[in-house]
């Protein structure tokens, strides 16, 4: 392959060649500044020979993570409606249109129900790409069902967590999710059911205040930023230069936030273990 050889001898690629990398043949990782063929990339499951993570959308993770990505998906066609007639540069409902129009997505959320080494499980996984994985009444409402569906046929829950936090064009509309997941989650707790949260760069706002950190075993990606607020906004607001690596998964790994940070490699195994560790 022509590119594999310029890319071995090390040949700059002529204006053709630039205009296909700007299509996205190559990855450069953000931390050690490595070239890769994007093929390449997205077989080692996105993540960097550093060990940096790239971030991943819910049907990469679902075919990570469900037996022969074989899953239901729960809830489909629920979106999200405009009961405050917000308008900012643009109307909310122009805004949901084109986010729709864009990614494919219904809503910052994705539920579904499926095996992982054949122990059932439902989960909910947010997508970043609709809105900045911001938390809407959607949001809630299919965290609330996808619950009620594990409940109903006694099968473990979790939740993986990529969210800006509540979405400003609901206002009290999503800060209400914030108490209406919670007590859903109560409920899956009052049935004996285990609650596992992973959370992903990033995790913020009012999900890390709500159902991103109450889950049974609470676990992270490496590298992954969760905190409520911004560091720039804690550093302006106190004042005072923060620790290295504040509010990243080994600070709060550190400060007994998490129970463990485990690779993407290692996810499925891991949860396997943890699943079977919840059905004895």
């Amino acid at each position: 392959m022509g590119w594999f050889n310029r890319l071995n001898k090390g040949i700059n690629t002529d204006t053709k060649d630039k205009k296909v990398t700007k299509e996205g043949l190559w990855y450069k990782c953000p931390e050690c500044k490595k070239i890769a063929p994007m093929e390449e990339h997205v077989l080692n499951l996105k993540v960097c020979d550093c060990g940096y993570h790239d971030r991943m959308n819910t049907l990469e993770y679902f075919n990570l993570l469900f037996d022969n990505n074989e899953f239901k998906e729960l809830d489909p066609d629920l979106r999200s409606d405009n009961p405050l007639n917000f308008v900012d540069k643009k109307k909310y409902d122009d805004r949901l249109r084109d986010t729709e129009k864009k990614t494919g997505l219904k809503d910052a959320i994705t539920t579904a129900h499926g095996k992982i080494d054949n122990h059932d499980i439902v989960i909910a996984s947010m997508n970043f790409e609709f809105i900045g994985g911001s938390m809407g009444s959607v949001v809630g409402e299919k965290i609330a069902r996808a619950i009620d569906y594990s409940i109903e046929n006694r099968f473990p829950f979790m939740i993986i967590s990529k969210s800006g936090g509540a979405r400003m064009m609901e206002a009290a509309f999503s800060l209400m999710q914030m108490a209406k997941t919670s007590a859903k989650l109560n409920q899956l707790s009052d049935a004996k059911l285990p609650y596992i949260s992973l959370m992903l760069d990033p995790t913020t706002g009012g999900v890390t205040a709500s159902y991103a950190m109450l889950g049974d075993i609470n676990i992270a990606e490496p590298g992954a930023l969760i905190g409520f607020a911004g560091p720039r906004v804690i550093r302006e607001t106190i004042g005072r230069d923060l620790p290295e690596g504040f509010q990243r998964a080994e600070f709060l790994l550190e400060h007994g936030f998490l129970d463990y940070i485990v690779n993407r490699k290692n996810l499925k195994t891991t949860l396997a273990k943890q699943l079977k560790l919840f059905a004895n």
